[in-house]
């Protein structure tokens, strides 16, 4: 479903409003609980989800430049500024893998007895894990329904939540019967869960910056509206410019070549203006006539 510009950026403002709300609530608990309880983990990962909040924050600043519209020193729009966000996320996620794993390094090697957190660290991670699922549904459903990088990346990294809560309610009832190794050992597993994140967030928001082909089907969409026109007899030379949300298409279609000039301009318009209509990610189009007896360079 294509969405106008009011309401992506109200989908977009609802589904940051609640993942901001949500890890703050998940903060202040989990570094509470984790405090009392004497989970190093849960303390580690109340540093994840404040990480969360300001994500949350970042991705929907990036956002809203994203919905800006083209000007004369950005001529096709500010769409670039989500996957910019993305990668501001995967930094984040770094230095948040960092932080974790030098607690759990000096907690390892300290020498001091290793302490089992008590089992009320158990029952929080639980509590985590069922608002992580929520907030990571809703994160990317919102995200694939608006086409947000900014609101995906967001998504992806409210879903490692979901593992490390995981991980710490295993980490807790093993250090509860005996094992309290287990516990720092749990906060290393985190942090790897969060460096393969920000390793696949910080891929596929190269991709978009580099223009990588979104999907092979946008083509054949492009394809067979361009070919829905009675006029047109063929197409090639198609190409896409991922911008983010959006995307711009550049294309050739093939004319009889004794169209007079004005013919074959109204021709290509009605072939954009049904790309535009009809193809939900393609905001821009630009037309090439050639003609469909002679040979044209792509």
């Amino acid at each position: 479903m294509d969405y106008d510009d009011s309401e992506r950026e109200k989908i977009g403002r609802k589904a940051s409003t609640l993942a901001i709300t949500g890890n703050s609530f998940l903060t202040v608990f989990n570094l509470v609980v984790g405090l009392l309880s004497g989970s190093s983990a849960l303390v580690a990962e109340s540093a994840h989800t404040l990480s969360d909040v300001l994500t949350s924050l970042i991705a929907f600043v990036g956002f809203k430049i994203g919905m800006k519209p083209a000007d004369d020193d950005h001529q096709y729009g500010h769409g670039r500024a989500e996957p910019l966000v993305g990668l501001i996320i995967v930094f984040i996620l770094v230095v948040v893998a960092y932080e974790i794993l030098a607690g759990a390094y000096i907690k390892l090697t300290s020498g001091n007895p290793l302490v089992a957190p008590e089992i009320t660290a158990a029952y929080m991670a639980i509590v985590g894990i069922i608002i992580n699922i929520i907030l990571t549904k809703y994160l990317t459903s919102s995200g694939k329904k608006i086409n947000s990088p900014a609101l995906l990346a967001d998504g992806q990294h409210q879903k490692v939540d979901i593992f490390s809560c995981l991980a710490i309610f295993i980490g807790v009832l093993g250090s509860q019967l005996g094992y309290p190794i287990l516990d720092p050992l749990v906060a290393i597993v985190i942090a790897v869960i969060v460096i393969k994140t920000a390793f696949e967030l910080g891929r596929d928001n190269v991709n978009i910056l580099m223009g990588k082909l979104p999907s092979k089907d946008i083509i054949l969409e492009i394809e067979s509206m361009a070919l829905l026109i009675p006029d047109v007899k063929g197409i090639h030379g198609v190409k896409i410019n991922p911008m983010g949300p959006y995307s711009s298409a550049e294309l050739h279609i093939e004319l009889n070549g004794d169209l007079k000039l004005n013919e074959a301009h109204k021709i290509a318009h009605n072939v954009e203006k049904l790309i535009l209509k009809n193809v939900s990610s393609i905001k821009m189009a630009t037309i090439h006539v050639c003609p469909y007896d002679e040979e044209c360079e792509p």
